[in-house]
């Protein structure tokens, strides 16, 4: 095993993958749009001024920095200060700068070297570009400055010899000094250490729980781990987390980051508390709708639906995760409803809902799903959504609705006028 890991180092060792992030984008690009300072102005974009729990979703760094308030925060947690700016998104300026900027790394790198992450976040591959723009550090250079010089706007860069290393050097170095670079040398030095583990990318709370569980607490100790252990705990995932322990990865720009690991899922944080058992199944069905549609247009079905469930503050009950399989996979927007439905009638407790999350995934190609002879309207079902969401691709979203988003619980009407998920100046005004 050592020795396959050594020559995996040695094949990857050249390569040069900047990870480039554009820092505080959104509230960035406000601060530019209104003649401020980036980095000296202190302002938060939140997703709904008049909602007390809405998510931060981007806070400029000086604000981080003072106020320490980050992404992800809610409204109600930004203290009252004159100097704060509270401002809500406009998600089409975002996106209309996002592909401006996509223009500037084509400059330097051809558009199959670039690998566009997020919004603001993006892989670009430098193989073979040294003799246009020099190396890795130089390139970086040339790319901040033209960030700055032509869009006013901030960023950080992580170089590494593949996609994870150079994500890693950028969460854990870079947005401290604005480029910074990682090779596999630096792997014991710099990565293992790092704990908690939800602080390593790709690992997320309940993950650490169970690694926790494992007595795993640190990098290090994955890296150290049986790899036979894991793979018999979590399959293709345990392979995948004891080499990203050692700093590799395979996955090539351009090709989803976890080879594999492909879902679709739709989490939303309702606007009030939902208490009556039919609104909560409204919702369900509509994320169950957008689910489905996602899955519909890359061709694919799902054997396996997960539904987390987050309650009011004031229900003082933990919120539930849970997942069932399918027996044949399915795209079909009621059979994936009905699997959620099994799994809320278990576990939902009679308090307050404020957070629903759906998810699919162990996706297969849907042209190989089978007929089945004591199902023969199955086959109308799953050609009834491929048309239903033809008429929504045309005519938008919002063009063909279930009649439960026309009552109060729906939430699917107003989701239609956001880009993203979030407000956008032009929806508005339309």
């Amino acid at each position: 095993m050592f020795v396959l890991v050594v020559t995996q180092l040695k094949r990857s060792e050249e390569n040069r993958i900047l990870c480039v992030d554009m820092r505080s984008f959104y509230a960035s690009c406000t601060a530019v749009e209104t003649g401020q300072d980036p980095l000296q102005c202190r302002i938060a974009i939140v997703g709904d001024k008049d909602q007390k729990g809405s998510v931060v979703l981007a806070a400029s760094p000086r604000l981080k920095k003072e106020f320490g308030i980050r992404t992800g925060s809610r409204l109600h947690e930004i203290p009252y200060d004159a100097s704060i700016q509270l401002l809500e998104p406009d998600m089409g300026q975002y996106l209309r700068l996002s592909t401006e900027i996509t223009k500037l790394f084509h400059r330097y790198v051809p558009k199959d070297a670039i690998h566009i992450y997020s919004v603001d976040e993006s892989f670009l591959q430098l193989d073979g570009t040294d003799r246009l723009w020099g190396d890795a550090w130089e390139t970086a250079r040339r790319i901040a400055d033209d960030m700055m010089r032509e869009f006013g706007l901030p960023c950080a860069i992580g170089i590494g010899p593949n996609m994870l290393l150079s994500k890693l050097c950028l969460d854990l170095e870079a947005k401290k000094k604005g480029i910074a670079e990682w090779t596999y040398a630096d792997v014991e030095k710099k990565l293992w250490p790092v704990k908690p583990l939800s602080a390593m990318w790709g690992i997320g709370p309940r993950l650490e729980k169970r690694l926790n569980r494992m007595g795993i607490f640190s990098v290090g100790d994955l890296a150290a781990y049986d790899l036979e252990r894991l793979e018999s705990v979590f399959g293709v995932m345990g392979n995948q987390l004891y080499y990203h322990a050692h700093g590799i990865d395979h996955s090539k720009v351009g090709a989803p980051i976890l080879q594999g690991q492909v879902s679709y899922g739709k989490s939303q944080i309702l606007l009030r508390d939902y208490t009556d058992y039919g609104e909560i199944c409204a919702v369900i069905l509509e994320m169950c709708e957008e689910v489905a549609r996602r899955a519909r247009r890359n061709r694919l079905a799902a054997r396996t639906i997960h539904l987390g469930v987050g309650y009011s503050k004031q229900a003082h009950v933990a919120s539930f995760h849970r997942s069932t399989s399918l027996e044949k996979p399915s795209a079909i927007t009621m059979e994936l409803y009905e699997a959620c439905l099994l799994i809320l009638n278990q576990h939902l407790q009679p308090y307050a809902v404020r957070k629903i999350s759906i998810s699919v995934t162990n996706l297969v190609p849907d042209h190989v799903l089978q007929l089945d002879l004591f199902q023969p309207e199955k086959e109308h079902r799953h050609q009834l959504g491929y048309t239903m969401d033809a008429i929504r691709d045309r005519f938008g979203s919002a063009a063909l609705l279930r009649a439960i988003s026309y009552t109060p619980a729906g939430t699917s009407r107003r989701r239609a006028r956001l880009i993203g998920g979030h407000k956008s100046k032009e929806r508005n005004v339309t």
